[in-house]
């Protein structure tokens, strides 16, 4: 019955042909996969493949009973090994899989389109004929978003998972749809005083419980919460309420589900074939082939996809140590040296210089974030210079420091300064991205207030202290969701936040100072506008271990100053001499143990006047009243 079938009528030129194999085809996602469209003035739907080792493929699905012999696709003559055919009648939310009969060994599977642009809902495998139609109201917002994502600009990003950040009791406990976070999340983080939100990855996956990282659907969003259009609605709602959006993206491992990318045509197509390169024995997935010119084409366009098609303002890329390293969590003989006897991945290496070069020429407005825990250098260097090519870095030797310094009891932080004073000596090496993530609250870890020692009153002061010294530090702030009121118990992707917790008054207490920290810190260019550069930092003293004391400044180059002082200790220190650098009344600005946040009200009064007294190197000083677990920020009048 191939007259079901039309051939020589796709979307792919020569052009394309050539730039796929070369790897440098980073709109794929526009020729590839299944696309609406008319021939001859019928409408239907053009499929097209990449399977170079298949004896045959056929598409199957629900517009033909999932009839594997009707419709069967043609190899191209290019010998690009993609398989293309348009179908009559096949139109938006068709069923639809590639039924594959591969040349080796017999081989035969039904495999999920690797371009489709919506899947039906998990459990359920098939792919979706969709189209991406959406008429945007952001105009406004893409026309200043290269200033909003800027490096000197502040950038306070709320992390959250869009299936437990609100649920519905009354009905089943079910997630919010995109149409309802749409409607309710751009409220909140204004109120919030957030300037952007990154989500844990929405593309497709198989497993709720991954959070996304285990993804298939590289050019979808999930459909549990919603259509693609519901999801761009969202990112439509957010960027109107002049909020960010940043996606987490996972080009560094794939699930091995069988409807999926693994052995996708009877051969490690996607992957590498030895599993010493081919498979993380972390997270059992298969570890993609950058070797391979093709598979950068296709991931290459993942990436660009979600910046082109639903206007996303960055990519934090996942997990890019495990991409870097040979032998990233592997012993001695499993795994496989570089072609000069190193660990370094070198294709893995070059694919991310590509991608990030690619990011920029084609959204020089957006950026690139990687998560990389390891001290290799450049990451967040341009290219040309040897770096990675990334916009900005995790710090995640910050994040291990600070939580183990806040962890530990007070009486025992003396020994311990230098986990808060260290990470200056090297804050300015990268572009750095301060992240107290999901990772940080989850596999018995413990909520961030769940970290903090001592009796209630201590935990919540230890809480708004930690995150009054990280938004004072140099970097863009990251806050897991739940965070920013002191959830008690720690994440559960099944279960909504413990929203029921802010009618007690500590939780509210650090939802206020969570607030006032956001709409300071954005006010005060000191905060942000040098956060790379040595230049926007400035060392007081960081010398009093025995009282664990540290005080610091702020500075944006043009003479706006912010002074900062901490007290690890739940003792109040009167009468501390504090240096500064210009005499006058310095206000205090932000306490936080003001009696509004849920702390004991010990203060300046609104502020102090210096006086000629030398001190900390500087000709005139403050006394001040240093709160218990508490930190207090300064700016001259």
């Amino acid at each position: 019955m191939d007259e079901q079938v039309l051939y020589g009528k796709g979307l792919l030129t020569k052009d394309d042909i050539y730039l796929f194999r070369e790897g440098r085809h980073y709109r794929l996602y526009e020729k590839m996969g299944s696309h609406i469209m008319e021939v001859d003035g019928v409408r239907g739907t053009h499929f097209a493949v990449w399977a170079p080792n298949a004896a045959s493929i056929s598409v199957t699905g629900d517009f033909n009973g999932w009839n594997t012999e009707s419709h069967p696709l043609a190899p191209r003559w290019d010998e690009s090994g993609i398989w293309e055919g348009f179908i009559p009648g096949v139109d938006r939310g068709a069923l639809y899989k590639y039924h594959i009969k591969s040349s080796v060994n017999g081989y035969v599977v039904d495999k999920g389109d690797p371009f489709a642009f919506t899947w039906e809902l998990p459990p359920n495998t098939a792919s979706v004929v969709w189209d991406l139609d959406y008429g945007w109201n952001d105009s406004g917002w893409m026309g200043q978003r290269g200033e909003k994502n800027g490096l000197a600009s502040p950038m306070s990003v709320y992390e959250m998972h869009l299936g437990s950040w609100r649920r519905v009791p009354e009905e089943g406990a079910r997630p919010l749809s995109y149409q309802e976070l749409a409607e309710q999340l751009p409220g909140y983080l204004n109120e919030m005083g957030f300037t952007h939100v990154e989500f844990l990855p929405v593309m497709e996956h198989p497993f709720y419980g991954s959070w996304g990282y285990q993804s298939l659907g590289y050019f979808a969003p999930t459909s549990r919460y919603g259509s693609p259009q519901d999801f761009m609605r969202l990112i439509d709602a957010l960027h109107e309420s002049g909020i960010g959006v940043l996606l987490d993206w996972v080009p560094s491992h794939f699930p091995t589900d069988e409807h999926g990318l693994g052995y996708f045509d009877g051969t490690h197509l996607y992957e590498h074939e030895d599993p010493r390169q081919g498979f993380h024995p972390d997270w059992q997935s298969d570890i993609y082939n950058y070797g391979r010119n093709e598979v950068r084409s296709f991931l290459i366009s993942s990436g660009i996809f979600w910046l082109d098609k639903f206007h996303a303002d960055g990519l934090r890329v996942d997990a890019v140590a495990s991409m870097l390293y040979l032998d990233y969590s592997r012993n001695e003989g499993e795994w496989i040296p570089n072609r000069f006897g190193g660990r370094e991945n070198i294709e893995a290496i070059e694919f991310l210089r590509i991608m990030n070069e690619a990011v920029y020429k084609e959204f020089p407005d957006t950026q690139t974030m990687a998560e990389e825990s390891t001290a290799w250098p450049q990451v967040s260097r341009p290219t040309y210079l040897g770096g990675l090519g990334f916009g900005m870095k995790w710090n995640m030797g910050w994040m291990h420091d600070t939580l183990a310094y806040f962890s530990m009891d007070p009486i025992h932080r003396k020994y311990h300064q230098g986990q808060l004073t260290f990470s200056i000596w090297y804050a300015f090496n990268e572009n750095f991205v301060l992240p107290l993530s999901h990772d940080e609250v989850v596999h018995g870890k413990g909520s961030l207030l769940g970290k903090m020692p001592g009796d209630s009153w201590q935990k919540f002061a230890n809480l708004r202290l930690l995150l009054g010294y990280m938004w004072a530090h140099p970097g863009k702030k990251l806050l897991f969701m739940g965070g920013e009121f002191g959830q008690g118990l720690e994440w559960n992707h099944d279960s909504s936040l413990s929203w029921d917790q802010l009618q007690y008054d500590n939780h509210r207490g650090v939802k206020r100072w969570m607030e006032d920290l956001n709409r300071f810190y954005q006010s005060e260019p000191a905060l942000y506008a040098k956060d790379f550069s040595q230049d926007g930092f400035a060392w007081v003293d960081f010398h009093d271990s025995e009282q664990s004391i540290v005080i610091f400044m702020r500075k944006d180059g043009e003479g706006r100053t912010v002074l900062v002082a901490l007290n690890g200790t739940p003792v109040p220190r009167s009468n501390y001499r504090v240096g500064v650098p210009s005499a006058g009344y310095w206000r205090e600005v932000l306490n936080s143990d003001s009696t509004e946040y849920g702390g004991a009200g010990w203060g300046n009064l609104g502020g102090v006047e210096s006086k000629p007294v030398p001190s900390h190197d500087f000709f005139d000083s403050i006394s001040l009243t240093l709160p218990p677990l508490g930190i207090v920020y300064f700016r001259k009048d």
